[in-house]
């Protein structure tokens, strides 16, 4: 299968990296010349445009930084979908987009999958992070060999649309823990804790979680460094609130969280790496959350397997049978 490779920014570029190291045949594309450059010189191909990718490829994964960047480059390879093209959307966006784009892929005989990824980039730079996959499910076992070399746990989370709702909905909750994280921190330090031992404590007890054991190593080591930024967590929450909004939904605790990250853009601007929200807190009390022995940036050292599917409990004979 000859696969083009639509952005390579924080975590397309791991990915396509992933493929490359897999002996994928890859085709790259990006707005930033010197991106494109350097996957050339380690054996991958560039095509001009996105039209011409498709037109060149079997498949074609976007991943993207919002859903109207997706749309405008759907827009432009449309043309050149037809029987047996797929395309692959793995950024995280909105549910009712990539069904509304979807439909146009189908139209013209393709086959469209919603494959978020969830894990952070470290595992996406080994291989090693997690897949969401909706599409029917014939087209699922056709591009699962390619999952396989992109990511370890990939999961077939039903029609598309539904791996979109299910990657903002863990996105969510990683942002609520984080802010629960960052005030874990602050409260600590304020009653005298030694912040080695805080973190220690929380990670060997009910309290732990991916975010404490990532993002809080690099908050203590005062990096911040999670090659995420607030605009994206906004972006990414934001959706979340919406799908909730649609459904009717009275929630309590994303409005409050929406307006959190809101202000941390207004405090510290968008780009702002998102652990650096409990910056909020610093300014606020004068406290300074730092610890020595933690790692600038996070490294996955889980070593690299082939991916497999993840069929859920109970439901076995509903998404494999």
């Amino acid at each position: 299968m000859k696969v083009g490779f639509i952005g390579l920014g924080n975590v397309g570029g791991k990915l396509a990296g992933s493929l490359l190291r897999n002996d994928v045949d890859v085709t790259v594309l990006d707005q930033k010349p010197e991106l494109v450059a350097a996957f050339v010189e380690r054996g991958a191909g560039s095509a001009a445009s996105a039209v011409e990718l498709m037109r060149a490829c079997d498949a074609v994964i976007t991943c993207l930084s919002s859903p109207a960047a997706s749309a405008a480059v759907m827009a432009e390879m449309l043309p050149e979908v037809g029987p047996g093209k797929v395309w692959l959307e793995m950024s995280t966006t909105d549910e009712a987009e990539i069904r509304r784009l979807a439909v146009l892929v189908e139209e013209r005989g393709g086959k469209a999958v919603d494959c978020p990824v969830s894990g952070g980039c470290h595992r996406a730079d080994t291989g090693n992070i997690s897949i969401f996959a909706g599409c029917d499910r014939e087209t699922f076992e056709r591009v699962l060999p390619l999952l396989q070399r992109l990511g370890r746990r990939i999961l077939h989370t039903g029609p598309i649309g539904t791996a979109s709702v299910l990657k903002v909905v863990t996105n969510y909750l990683a942002t609520a823990n984080l802010i629960s994280v960052c005030e874990a921190l602050v409260t600590s330090k304020a009653a005298g804790m030694d912040l080695n031992i805080a973190y220690e404590a929380i990670k060997i007890s009910s309290g732990t979680s991916f975010v404490h054991e990532t993002e809080g190593q690099v908050i203590l080591n005062g990096s911040r460094d999670i090659s995420f930024t607030l605009d994206l967590v906004a972006k990414d929450i934001g959706l979340f609130q919406a799908i909730a909004e649609r459904a009717g939904l009275p929630l309590e605790l994303s409005p409050l969280l929406n307006e959190i990250i809101r202000d941390g853009q207004a405090r510290y601007g968008p780009r702002e790496l998102s652990p650096n929200i409990i910056r909020r807190l610093e300014d606020a009390t004068g406290l300074e959350i730092r610890a020595p022995g933690f790692p600038a940036e996070m490294t996955d050292d889980e070593p690299e397997a082939p991916g497999y599917e993840v069929v859920p409990g109970g439901t076995r004979s509903d998404l494999v049978g």
